[in-house]
């Protein structure tokens, strides 16, 4: 007779960060759930005391030792091969989740037959973390990038790429954030995982896009709630230099020609005014940021 297979798989990236890694660690195993789970950790070629210290722990995890920093989806592809839970859960290491946080989502998913959703994210303050949006389309990124979508007529007309605050207590969302997002085991692996021509920041919404030109959207649980530290182990620089190259992977491959030239024209734009708003306001550090957010645009 074969055994049950397990519910859940969790799949945490590790890169240089093993102590919040840890942290995070301590919270699932802290967890108050009837349902099974596993906990694969990839270590994404950190060269730091990383492994010797995932090794050690009293923890019972699946470490996998990536040979190379092949990005975000790179890691959660390698881990997934060795999933076999009927839901995969790609975890940022820079998560804390509550006891109930795996009963409640899992209760949730079963019922709902979900094949990708996430849970609330809050910050260290308990307040709501916005996450998501409306999957990117030549308006939305228009109003986005003029900051148009700020103003609360524009938001109710078109669905913005990315929610902000106020966050609707339950949001529709085209895509879902990486950062705790739950996804039918065979769902990812027909879909060949997180494309890894993206190496960080974009991959979220490229899965989401090719899951919703299946037929399928994400579902957004507000029970289920977990702490996320946000951009441990990313820099801000990073963050948006990777969305601004993630939208041009997106466009370049999904969408038309005239498409892609419309994109890069109105991210230039977009990089250029908040290029010039953080040097009015003296912010040397964001200036430059986005002075090279609008070369490579």
């Amino acid at each position: 007779m074969k055994n049950k297979p397990l519910d859940l798989s969790i799949i945490i990236i590790n890169y240089k960060t093993k102590d919040i890694t840890l942290d995070c660690l301590r919270t699932i195993f802290a967890s108050k759930t009837h349902y099974t789970f596993e906990v694969i950790l990839v270590d994404n070629a950190s060269g730091d005391d990383s492994v010797a210290a995932l090794k050690q722990t009293k923890f019972p995890i699946t470490l996998i030792e990536n040979p190379k920093n092949g990005g975000f989806a790179n890691g959660n592809n390698l881990g997934a091969k060795s999933a076999t839970g009927t839901y995969v859960w790609l975890l940022n290491s820079d998560t804390l989740i509550e006891p109930d946080t795996i009963e409640k989502l899992l209760d949730a998913a079963y019922k709902q037959n979900s094949y990708l959703a996430t849970c609330r994210l809050l910050n260290r303050d308990g307040s709501v973390q916005p996450q998501g949006g409306a999957l990117p389309n030549l308006l939305n990124l228009t109003t986005w990038m003029l900051n148009l979508d700020s103003l609360s007529f524009i938001r109710k007309s078109i669905p913005p790429y990315q929610l902000s605050h106020p966050y609707p207590k339950q949001p529709t969302l085209g895509w879902i954030g990486g950062t705790a997002m739950l996804i039918r085991r065979d769902l990812y692996m027909s879909l060949n995982g997180l494309d890894e021509g993206i190496f960080m920041y974009g991959e979220d919404v490229e899965f989401c896009l090719r899951v919703n030109n299946g037929g399928l959207k994400p579902d957004y649980f507000n029970q289920p709630k977990l702490i996320h530290l946000g951009q441990a182990s990313g820099s801000s620089q990073r963050a948006v230099l990777g969305e601004f190259s993630g939208l041009q992977y997106i466009y370049k491959k999904h969408k038309s020609a005239s498409q892609r030239a419309y994109v890069r024209v109105i991210l230039k734009i977009g990089a250029l005014l908040r290029l010039i708003s953080f040097a009015l306001k003296r912010d040397t550090v964001r200036r430059d940021i986005y002075a090279k957010a609008f070369l490579m645009a």
